[in-house]
């Protein structure tokens, strides 16, 4: 991509993204991501009801009279983003390619963490670790992370979503806030990685797909490809039994994914590219934020 149509496309998200976390996305993303951590205060005289446990033995002696630890809630978070750039994400039959949709999603959520003071970093991710972005703040970092989404060229087309899932647990040690952004077509097993990573930090699936991902036409015989692997073969959609085939694996295939991230209690969200995502992101945000 040329740099002046790079630096359009840039803008262009920008202000519609940067929008949408200043004007929707602000208050419900400060609600559903709030900092895990507690921080010393202040102490203050001993009340009665409060944890005993909360005392502080070294005022209590020097004032002869018992006072407690105040707490604060650490309000800055690390926000990172696992971002899936394998092939299949170039796919785009109805609305646009999942790639646009992931750049929006992905985008929308760091200008909502910048709002809120919170760092932002970001894993490309095939089946091997394409790139690591350190988490920082600022406008700047944000758009050098657009920039990156839309132009960035991986080496390698599969996804691998375990590998990925154990390269960041393994890389962060402070707890993050953690979008993991994919179409999930991930035939390997994650769930182990899965699971080692929300025990450690507060993960986010979210699903970007196309609607021709869920089921095939009916247009007669047509030539396809796997995107990720090169394969191509004739597929004859007029048949029903061929259509009911592909329509299970995407129905086994989906309920493998939500399965595995009920087990592993992780928040899913998916979203279609030929629908508006605001909508779905902001009930995932509500229903975290009632909790």
């Amino acid at each position: 991509m040329e740099a002046s149509e790079l630096l359009k496309k840039v803008r262009r998200i920008e202000i519609k993204t940067r929008g949408l976390s200043q004007n929707i996305f602000a208050g419900e993303y400060h609600t559903a991501f709030k900092g895990r951590g507690m921080a010393f205060s202040e102490v203050r005289e001993y009340q009665y009801g409060d944890d005993i446990r909360d005392i502080d033995w070294n005022v209590t002696a020097r004032q002869n009279h018992p006072y407690v630890k105040v707490y604060e809630e650490e309000r800055e978070l690390t926000v990172m983003l696992l971002v899936d750039m394998s092939r299949s994400r170039m796919f785009g039959a109805e609305g646009c390619e999942k790639r646009e949709t992931i750049a929006e999603v992905a985008a929308t959520i760091a200008f909502s963490a910048i709002q809120n003071n919170d760092k932002i970093g970001v894993i490309f991710f095939t089946d091997k670790i394409e790139k690591f972005i350190p988490p920082k703040k600022g406008r700047k970092h944000i758009l050098f992370i657009i920039s990156q989404l839309l132009d960035f060229k991986p080496e390698n087309s599969g996804t691998d979503i375990g590998h990925v899932l154990r390269y960041f647990t393994d890389a962060l040690k402070k707890r993050c806030t953690t979008f993991l952004i994919s179409d999930f077509i991930d035939e390997k097993d994650y769930y182990t990685a899965l699971s080692v990573a929300s025990n450690k930090h507060d993960v986010i699936g979210i699903q970007v797909y196309d609607k021709r991902d869920a089921s095939l036409p009916d247009v007669g015989l047509i030539h396809v490809c796997d995107l990720e692997s090169g394969e191509k073969r004739w597929i004859n959609t007029s048949s029903k039994k061929v259509r009911m085939a592909y329509n299970k694996w995407w129905y086994d295939r989906q309920q493998k994914m939500i399965d595995v991230t009920q087990r592993c209690r992780v928040d899913l969200a998916s979203i279609p590219t030929d629908e508006d995502f605001v909508k779905t992101l902001m009930s995932l945000f509500k229903k975290r934020g009632v909790r």
